[in-house]
């Protein structure tokens, strides 16, 4: 009997112990995101987000303050807490990202499909990505509020769920393998629950993002795609109905939550 209570004292000391060591661990792994947020390179981004918006470019040499986010012509303020949401002009639920590139279609002439079809981190996808990281930080802090009263609106959070929970591919994956509970992590890497609000500034709420791993600012839309590349899916492609589904699946979980975007990523 006394065996088996050493046995026990002892496991329940390791279990301490490794507890201890994993609360060290994320407390520094937090510590050192902070340091890092002091001088998010976000900020250029920012920066030249701004400067694309006011600079008159592309075949028809306009500039982009004309483009309707969802607010009317011009408005920023606010924007990125309601999106994705319909849009009649198209006739579909956007994203930031699809939107601003419909923009740059239909002010600026530059031809969409093609870029849409540029490589993540390439060409105007790097200025798409920095348009979106400028608007995003338009509405820092302020709380997500997706609209969902129009039928597409409502078909796609649908849709989005469904594409969250649906396994497939050579390791049977879903969205929700490795965000579908809570208290989940990948080694050191916390594991957010999407499938309920998450909080302020957690999931949906932090991205466009600069990751410091790769020297690289990542749009929701690369965000969403590499997601499905982890699962060993094929790309779904910039812009999808796909990851505009899952965009505003994630987005009316987040209801309330404050956006922290453009944060600062491992």
């Amino acid at each position: 009997m006394k065996k088996i209570v050493s046995m026990l004292a002892l496991a329940a000391m390791s279990a301490t112990a490794a507890h201890a060591q994993k609360s060290a661990a994320v407390q520094a792994i937090e510590e050192y995101r902070a340091m890092l947020a002091d001088g998010n390179p976000a900020e250029l981004f920012e920066a030249k987000g701004e400067d694309l918006w006011k600079k008159k470019r592309g075949p028809k040499n306009a500039s982009l303050e004309k483009c309707d986010l969802g607010q009317g012509p011009g408005v920023v303020k606010a924007v990125f807490v309601t999106l994705p949401r319909y849009f009649a002009d198209t006739n579909r639920v956007q994203d930031l990202e699809s939107r601003l590139v419909t923009c740059m279609e239909s002010l600026q002439g530059f031809n969409g499909a093609e870029i849409a079809n540029t490589p993540f981190g390439k060409g105007e996808q790097n200025n798409v990505t920095a348009l979106a990281t400028w608007i995003a930080a338009e509405s820092r802090d302020m709380k997500f509020n997706l609209p969902q009263a129009h039928v597409k609106e409502q078909t796609a959070y649908e849709i989005g769920k469904r594409l969250f929970f649906q396994r497939g591919g050579p390791h049977d994956f879903s969205c929700a393998s490795c965000h579908g509970a809570d208290d989940w992590r990948i080694r050191l890497q916390d594991l957010p629950n999407l499938t309920k609000n998450p909080g302020d500034g957690v999931g949906f709420a932090a991205w466009p993002a600069y990751r410091v791993s790769n020297g690289q600012m990542w749009s929701m839309q690369l965000r969403l795609n590499d997601c499905y590349r982890q699962q060993r899916f094929p790309y779904p492609g910039f812009g999808s109905d796909a990851t505009v589904a899952l965009g505003v699946y994630l987005g009316v979980n987040s209801q309330g939550s404050k956006s922290i975007a453009p944060a600062i990523k491992r």
